[in-house]
């Protein structure tokens, strides 16, 4: 239980005082009346002893009294009927609300910390009132009056027979049978004459006179003269008195037990209360004499009850100086020590002679008490055992009665020994008469006597109190009384800290008779709970819920708030939701209810944000009263400013931000930029090669240099993006907020008239209405647009909040109804700062600026078109589409440049090409290339130089700049140019991304460039799969052709042959039903195609599907003129009657931006060896550059094709070609490139390597040192039968490939034997030398004059000769065989 102001003794004591009666006279009544007071009211704040007072037992042992306190009433009071009483109890505990600002009582008990309320003072107010407003009763004599006082005022004529009619009147009262109340302890009740003297109005000489009189009558132990009113009311109520009886009489105004029923509160009626039609208030006394005490004593607490709520308290005691407070508190004591406690004495005496006269036993009740309880006990029965005789009536002479009142008067005057062995033996008495009302009376009162005796003989007898409550309830059927002994018993349990025992106690006690007693019984029994030594944390809350609930059918709203707030902290945050969802609901109805939206709303705002368990219609009733609470408390509230919605939760590190307008749709053929988007999903990897791209875009505008103060376009703002900077925007451009709400009930909700809250912005930007579907996210954008430069900041989203449920019979009504306007802050953290050392030991967030751009001046804004451009492409096909650039600000612009991913896939031309035809629909049907009318024939060669297609350097062109006129596009125009796309050359989906770069003609420091960004997706299918293999040609300058291979501009040294096999690996997936190779075209800046040589019956070039063709060229160096360093030899052979001009715009283009010619991407071989050769003392790295030199190509290779494609019933020519960089010579290259493997984890190494040694040229680099070649007649005639040896002259042609000294020795002599080649060699033989030692200069062609002879007729192969060769500077090399030449065949025919 709660802590008490009170000690339990002195609860107890005060429980149960010696009751004293008061009849007043009329005038006596008018003399206290000057004062505001009844007689009893006048007294009760003295009626507390302050003195000690003494008694004899009838051991004659002294019996010391300490703080006893008597209870005056009017002789007419009567206890208020139960639902009179249960009015009273009730609008007491209501008043008594906890103190405000009282300080908290925080208790720990394991997780929790607790603050709950440590006394309960209504609690005290219901007991104190309860215990008082007790009707007396027959079985227990405790609130019986002892004393009557007779009070007559001196004024009257003749006081003594005043007293005289008061005395008949009580005699009357008391005996004639008439009234069953009040109830009379004894027939020979004292009667106390107490003489009234008014000081201010009253003779004081008279009043002595009389008072001497009295003494003389009734002795001086039987008489008073009590002098008040000192002064007169007017001329002390300037001066400020004490007023003692506030607190006695607040309580009596509100809640008096002795009050009539409350009907009569509202009213002040002339009549008497008491004078009532109904016939059962003739069992109290109603007579003119005794009218004027009841008539003050009774309805003035009523008057007042009325009074004191409204207006301000009548001032009491204001004819009282503190001479009369002594006064009064003096005539207390005297009546108490000199008359009361006598009496009681004297009672106490003749009850014990009566006693032991009729039972024979000793002369004293103690001994006989010792006997009884010394001989064999009456065995106690049990309740279920007994007769129901509760309505057992014992006559008043009853010895058993008599022992009840002897134990009554000892226990009022503090004797507890004897009072507790009289009501052990009357427990005996009673029950051995099954009277079980009496024997629980006394079962209760022996259990409390037990308990109060000083120094504790013997324990507390718990079991006795347990029995006199079940006989109370269960046999008696007396609440009131089962009720008294639980409240008597509980506190003498809580003081003993038996608590546990307390709260069983208290908990046996709660019915459904009374919600009050229940609510109030229960938390006290949760109190118990938490004070126990191990608090018991969740059966406080249990029951603190418990005590809520009835509290609440008790109509005590406050107190039921109380309990259900004190309960939450307990049940708050444990995961007990559905317990916590009842106790907000709860809280918020009973706050609502009290008239407290701010509590309600903030309790219902718990229920719905939190994760709910509950079903949807329970969900759905918590949002209607939570919607129905806010708008009450809006509509109470004068405040401008709107409050805080919980609904939908509004996820804030999710809202994003776009900078820019809406992109104009798509017309016709034509597709908009994609460029950025609130509907695309944030992709960090893409994001950064976006920057990438525009860091290279700006270092190209900026002269290679990136500026420091460069910060990156970005046009949409989101968590994952770098806010610590403050975004820009553009005046006139709008700024889009979106929002993510998300829906956590399983009910929808209804939102509109969504507005966006700006800083020093008085004007919002309304949405439309949108339902939000139970748990799902729902995504709000606003637009915002600014129309001055500076600084904004948005704050939150405000909008309305509704169920989301239609009624079809109200309509929208329904809606509005149920609809309140809030608001929600977006409040975005930043992300954690990690960088320094006190930011890693400590939780630091930096700021996210995202919402708060700064306002830029107006800047240019770009949109762009494509027109015709393919979403499909055949590998290497070249498709022609067209660029529309729109500038649809009022900013002119200029810079415009282009950067991708894949600068190979498109080309805007050279600025030397032709642009012709000028119009997307003029170009419709014509070729992508340039093209002139030439029968087949030799190459057609021309030189082009990189740099006029935007090529400088060894890498890619990743930035474009994209021509405009006069390098200004204006506000409003538009410009058209063409693009020519290439297909890439790996089948697949690929993403080719775009960004187009402007500035503004007019420089601004905030914002420098802005940028435009576009994906487009390529879906790339096979084509041709062409391989290229060089091999050098045998063929060198004879004396026969030595003029004609001049003429066809053939140096020394200066023929390959080169072979083309293309094959069809197209599996019609597009509908191509063949493919044509219509021209192949060199480019190199040493070699070029000179002539196709294949047969002259093989010149069909058509490709079904699978099909593979192959083709042979002769190549030839570059001469003089055209072999240059900066330029590139286009030479093109067609084979058909149309050229295509591969040396211009789109052909060259792409050619350069595939990244394919030889010398740049590999860097330089000649001069990185040179370079090498320099840093290393060792020649072995010289030696291998020159033998790779001399087996090295620089020779790429065009192959343009068409295609024949069925679509739509309809035939189209599609047009490409493919690369193939021939590097080696015997090597085949590919135009499909090898998938790269994925490269291997590298393992850190912290030594530096030791450098791989030099690798040595292998045996084939090395075969390729020296070019060999016989000339020879192709037959020779000679006569055999004149001269039988033929001697024919051969010329042996040495030519040195390399760049370097070789040393070369010839070997004339057969090596085989074998017969078949003796039938091939025949019978010939070489003349003269068998072998030779040459030296060759680099490049040097060596003519060796050789003979061979013949010894008859035939066919025979000269190509028998061996030639091995070396370097000159690699002494310890071996020679090395050289590649043998073809078979030279020469036939002699005999003559």
């Amino acid at each position: 239980m709660a802590q008490c102001v009170q000690s339990v003794q002195e609860f107890i004591q005060d429980s149960f005082v010696p009751m004293v009666a008061v009849l007043c006279s009329e005038d006596a009544e008018r003399v206290t009346r000057k004062n505001s007071l009844s007689f009893p009211e006048l007294l009760r704040p003295f009626c507390r002893l302050t003195s000690e007072g003494h008694l004899r037992d009838p051991n004659n042992q002294v019996v010391v009294v300490k703080g006893l306190r008597i209870s005056v009433t009017g002789i007419n009071t009567r206890p208020p009927q139960t639902p009179e009483m249960h009015k009273l109890l009730s609008q007491a505990v209501s008043v008594c609300q906890p103190p405000e600002g009282s300080p908290a009582n925080v208790i720990t008990a394991g997780d929790y910390d607790l603050n709950i309320s440590a006394t309960t003072p209504w609690f005290e107010t219901y007991r104190e009132n309860f215990l008082q407003s007790m009707p007396a009763s027959e079985h227990e004599f405790l609130n019986h009056y002892l004393a009557c006082m007779l009070v007559v005022s001196s004024h009257e004529a003749v006081p003594t027979e005043q007293f005289l009619k008061l005395s008949q009147e009580q005699h009357r009262i008391q005996h004639s049978g008439e009234f069953t109340h009040p109830k009379w302890f004894n027939p020979n009740t004292l009667k106390y004459y107490v003489l009234l003297h008014d000081i201010s109005e009253g003779d004081e000489q008279r009043a002595e006179s009389v008072y001497e009189d009295m003494k003389q009558r009734y002795g001086t132990q039987g008489c008073y003269l009590l002098k008040i009113n000192s002064r007169s009311g007017s001329t002390g109520a300037d001066e400020q008195m004490p007023d003692p009886w506030s607190q006695y009489l607040h309580k009596t105004s509100i809640h008096s037990p002795v009050n009539v029923p409350l009907v009569f509160a509202d009213g002040v009626s002339e009549t008497h209360p008491l004078q009532l039609d109904q016939p059962t208030d003739a069992g109290y006394p109603s007579n003119n004499v005794s009218q004027s005490v009841n008539n003050v004593d009774v309805t003035r607490p009523e008057k007042q009850a009325s009074v004191t709520s409204h207006t301000t308290p009548t001032p009491r005691g204001t004819c009282l100086t503190l001479n009369d407070h002594d006064h009064i508190r003096q005539f207390i004591q005297e009546f108490t020590f000199r008359g009361l406690l006598p009496h009681i004495e004297k009672n106490i005496r003749q009850l014990n002679d009566q006693l032991v006269s009729r039972k024979g036993l000793s002369r004293s009740l103690f001994s006989a008490t010792k006997k009884l309880f010394g001989g064999g006990k009456v065995p106690e029965k049990s309740i279920a055992e007994l007769k129901n005789t509760a309505g057992l009536l014992y006559p008043s002479e009853a010895p058993e009665l008599q022992i009840r009142k002897m134990a009554d008067l000892c226990f009022l005057v503090q004797h507890y020994e004897l009072a507790y062995n009289c009501y052990h033996t009357a427990k005996k008495d009673f029950l051995s008469d099954q009277a079980m009302l009496y024997a629980a009376g006394a079962l209760e009162m022996a259990a409390v006597a037990a308990f109060l005796q000083s120094g504790a003989p013997r324990p507390y007898p718990a079991h006795y109190m347990d029995t006199a409550i079940q006989t109370y309830r269960d046999v008696c059927k007396n609440m009131l009384l089962a009720e008294r002994c639980c409240i008597l018993s509980a506190e003498i349990l809580k003081s003993q800290t038996k608590y546990s025992d307390a709260a069983t106690l208290l908990i046996k006690m709660t019915t459904e008779d009374s919600d009050l007693r229940s609510a109030l019984l229960l938390e006290q029994a949760a109190h118990c709970f938490i004070n126990m030594r191990s608090p018991m944390v969740r059966k406080f809350a249990f029951h603190m819920i418990l005590a809520g609930h009835r509290f609440s059918k008790a109509g005590q709203k406050r107190h039921a708030l109380r309990c259900y707030c004190q309960a939450l902290q307990v049940y708050k945050g444990k995961d007990w939701t559905l317990a916590e969802d009842h106790i907000n609901f709860t809280i918020g109805r009973q706050s609502f209810t009290l008239r407290q939206p701010e509590n309600a709303v903030a309790a219902f705002r718990h229920i719905l944000i939190n994760d709910s368990k509950q079903s949807a219609v329970q969900q759905a009733a918590f949002l209607r009263e939570y919607l129905y609470v806010y708008k009450s408390m809006s509509q109470l509230t004068s405040d401008s400013s709107l409050p805080q919605l919980p609904l939908p939760c509004l996820h804030s590190s999710q809202t994003r931000v776009f900078f820019g307008h809406e992109r104009r749709l798509a017309e016709g053929e034509k597709q908009a930029a994609t460029h950025v988007s609130l509907d695309q999903e944030f992709d960090r990897d893409l994001s950064q090669l976006w920057r990438e791209l525009e860091e290279q875009v700006v270092a190209v505008a900026n002269r290679g240099t990136v500026p420091i103060t460069f910060q990156p376009s970005q046009c949409c703002l989101n968590s994952q993006t770098d806010n610590l900077r403050y975004p820009l925007a553009v005046v006139e451009e709008p700024i889009i907020v979106e929002m993510v709400f998300r829906n956590l009930l399983k009910v929808p909700l209804a939102l509109s008239a969504l507005s966006l809250l700006w800083k020093f912005t008085p004007k919002d930007f309304s949405g439309p209405q949108v339902v939000c579907a139970p748990f799902f996210f729902y995504l709000a954008r606003l637009k915002l647009l600014p129309h001055k430069t500076g600084e904004l900041h948005v704050l939150g989203v405000v909008y309305n909040l509704g169920t989301g449920e239609v009624d079809n019979s109200e309509g929208s009504l329904a809606g509005d109804l149920m609809c309140v306007r809030g608001q929600q802050n977006l409040e975005i953290q930043g992300p954690r700062l990690n960088m320094t050392k006190e930011e890693k030991t400590s939780v630091k967030y930096g700021p996210d600026h995202r919402l708060d751009p700064i306002i830029t001046p107006p800047m240019p804004l770009l949109e762009v078109f494509f027109i015709n451009f393919p979403t499909g492409l055949l590998c290497g096909e070249i498709r022609k589409a067209w660029v529309e650039f729109v500038n649809v600000s009022a900013v002119p612009l200029t810079g415009l440049r282009v950067a991708s991913t894949h600068p190979e896939f498109f080309t805007f031309g050279s600025a030397t090409s032709d642009l012709t035809p000028v119009t997307p629909t003029a170009a419709e049907h014509c070729s992508a290339y340039k093209t002139v009318a030439m029968p087949p024939s030799v190459a057609t060669v021309s030189l082009v130089s990189p740099a006029a297609f935007g090529v400088t350097s060894s890498d890619r062109p990743i930035v474009a700049e994209i021509p405009l006129s006069q390098g200004v596009l204006g506000p409003g125009e538009a410009l058209q140019i063409p693009l020519w796309l290439r297909g890439p050359d790996r089948e697949g989906v690929h993403e080719i991304n775009f960004l187009f770069y402007y500035e503004s003609t007019e420089k601004t420091a905030k914002l420098s460039h802005r940028v435009l960004r576009h994906t487009a997706f390529i879906c790339a299918s096979r084509s041709l799969s062409v391989k290229a293999t060089a091999s050098r040609s045998n063929t060198l300058h004879g004396r026969e052709r030595e003029s004609e291979e001049r003429q066809e501009g053939e140096d020394k040294n200066g023929s390959m042959l080169v072979f083309v096999d293309v094959e069809n690996i197209n599996t019609s997936e597009a509908g191509v039903r063949e493919f044509h190779i219509v021209q192949v075209s060199s480019s190199s800046r040493q070699w070029r195609l000179h002539k196709c040589i294949n047969p002259v019956g093989d010149k069909d070039s058509k490709l079904a599907s699978r099909e593979r063709g192959k083709l042979c060229f002769k190549a030839t160096r570059c001469r003089a003129e055209e072999a240059t360093s900066e330029k590139y030899t286009f030479a093109d052979l067609n084979l058909g009657n149309e050229q295509i001009v591969s040396s211009t715009t789109p052909c060259a283009d792409f050619f350069f931006r595939s990244g394919l010619p030889s010398e740049p991407r590999r860097g330089g071989v000649s001069t990185g060896g040179a370079s090498q050769m320099r840093r290393q003392s060792g020649t072995d790295e010289g030696v291998t550059n020159i033998v790779k030199k001399c087996s090295e190509v620089e020779l790429d290779i065009i192959v343009l094709w068409k295609a024949y494609v069925v679509e739509d019933n309809k035939q189209l020519i599609l047009e490409g070609q493919l690369h193939v960089a021939l590097q080696t010579i015997g090597k085949e290259a590919c135009s499909l490139s090898q998938k790269e493997e994925a490269q291997e984890m590298v393992l850190l190494k912290f030594k530096p390597d030791v450098p791989p040694p030099v690798s040595k040229p292998s045996l084939e680099q090395l075969s390729h040192l020296i070019k060999t070649c016989l000339h020879y007649p192709e037959s020779y005639d000679h006569p055999f039968p004149q001269k039988s040896l033929c001697m024919v002259p051969v010329t042996l042609m040495l030519s040195n490939c390399s760049l370097a000294q070789v040393d070369v020795i010839v070997d004339l002599r057969h090596k085989t034997t074998s017969p078949e080649s003796l039938e091939v060699h025949g019978s010939f033989s070489w003349l003269g030398q068998t072998q030779y030692k040459l030296q060759l200069q680099a490049q040097e062609v060596y003519r060796l004059s050789l003979k061979a002879c013949f010894f008859q007729a035939g066919v025979y192969n000269l190509g028998t000769p061996r030639v091995f060769a070396k370097l000159a500077q690699t002494s310890a090399m071996c020679e090395t065989s050289q590649q043998s030449a073809m078979p030279a065949l020469i036939i002699i025919n005999s003559v």
